[in-house]
C-alpha cells in the first residue's frame, strides 16, 4: 500500500506543462504571420503609378496621320504623269469600288485625248507630280545644247533604254533622248523607230514647255529647234 502513492503524484504535475507549451505556441503563430502578409501586399500600390507613366507617350503617335490628309492638286491643275506627260486635273470624284469609298484624281489628257483616273492616296507612289519649275527647264532646254552620247550598243537595246528615260517624266531626262536622237544637216537620216522616239521625247518635253511659258505648242517646239540648232 506504500508504494502505490508515490507514482500518482508525478502523472499530475506533468499534465500542466503540455498545456502551457501549447498555449504559447498558438500565441506566438500568428503574430509571426502578419507582419508577413502586410508586406506582401504593399507593392500592389505602384501598379498605378507605371500606368500613369505610360499613358502621355502614346498621345504624340495620331499626329502624323493628319498630314497624310492634305489634297495635292486641285481641279485646274497641270500635272505630269509619267508615263502620258501633261494632263490637267478636271475633277475630284468619289467613287465606291467593292464596298469602299475611294476618292480619285480626274486627270485629262487633251494630246492623246484620254482620261485617267488616280487614286488621291496613290498620287505620288504613282509618280504624280507638278509641272517643273523654270529653274529645271532652263536646265533642260540647255542639255539640247550638248554633245550627242550615243552609246555603241544594239539599237534594241538603246531603244529600251530611251523609252525608259521618257517615261520617268524627268524633263532632264527627255532632254537627253531628244539630243543624242537628233540629226543636223549632213548627219545620216533617222531610221523608222529613231524617229518614232525622237518625236514622242520631243513632242513631251515641247508640252511641258508650252504650259510653263503659256505658249502653243509650235512655239514650244521651235524654241527646242534652236537649242539643238546651236549644239
Amino acid at each position: 500500500m506504500a508504494k502505490s502513492t508515490p507514482k500518482s503524484k508525478p502523472t499530475a504535475k506533468a499534465k500542466p506543462k503540455t498545456k502551457a507549451k501549447s498555449a504559447a505556441k498558438s500565441t506566438a503563430k500568428p503574430t509571426a504571420k502578419s507582419p508577413a502578409k502586410a508586406k506582401a501586399k504593399t507593392p500592389a500600390k505602384k501598379s498605378p503609378v507605371k500606368a500613369s507613366a505610360k499613358a502621355p507617350a502614346k498621345a504624340p503617335a495620331k499626329s502624323p496621320a493628319k498630314k497624310k490628309q492634305k489634297q495635292l492638286f486641285s481641279p485646274g491643275d497641270y500635272v505630269v504623269y509619267p508615263t502620258h506627260g501633261v494632263g490637267q486635273v478636271t475633277n475630284v470624284e468619289i467613287q465606291e469600288i467593292a464596298g469602299h469609298k475611294l476618292k480619285l484624281f480626274v486627270i485629262s489628257f487633251d494630246q492623246d485625248r484620254m482620261t485617267l483616273r488616280v487614286p488621291v492616296t496613290k498620287a505620288s507612289t504613282a509618280g504624280l507630280r507638278k509641272l517643273s519649275s523654270r529653274k529645271m527647264m532652263d536646265t533642260a532646254l540647255e542639255t539640247l545644247k550638248g554633245r550627242a552620247r550615243v552609246k555603241r550598243t544594239m539599237w534594241s537595246r538603246r531603244a529600251q533604254e530611251y523609252e525608259a528615260k521618257i517615261n520617268s517624266g524627268d524633263p532632264l531626262a527627255i532632254a537627253e533622248v531628244v539630243r543624242d536622237l537628233h540629226r543636223k544637216s549632213g548627219q545620216p537620216d533617222q531610221s523608222f523607230s529613231e524617229r518614232q522616239i525622237f518625236e514622242s521625247a520631243r513632242d513631251r518635253l515641247a508640252l511641258e514647255l508650252a504650259v510653263i511659258e503659256k505658249i502653243d505648242m509650235e512655239a514650244a517646239t521651235e524654241k527646242m529647234e534652236d537649242f539643238l540648232k546651236a549644239a
